[in-house]
């Protein structure tokens, strides 16, 4: 299962924009920051077919600037 982490830098004036649109987004959690322009994403999937589909849809965005990925972290299925 993946899971990944983002800092999302919005557009100019666009901030609140960017976070409705990723909170309308299925397995993503958005945190705003409160003394810069910045967004924090934190995304959950199943599958890496459900993630290709996630960052498809996080691209098309237009509100974003810039999306940075920090980290990025694959659990497995058969852990014991």
């Amino acid at each position: 299962m993946p899971i990944k982490s983002y800092l999302v830098h919005p557009h100019k004036g666009k901030k609140k924009e960017l976070i409705e649109a990723l909170s309308a987004i299925g397995n993503c959690e958005v945190m705003p920051a409160e003394n810069e322009d910045l967004v924090i994403l934190v995304t959950e999937t199943e599958t890496e077919k459900e993630e290709e589909q996630l960052k498809a849809k996080l691209e098309t965005l237009p509100s974003i600037k810039l999306l940075a990925m920090v980290s990025g972290f694959n659990t497995s299925q058969n852990q014991i």
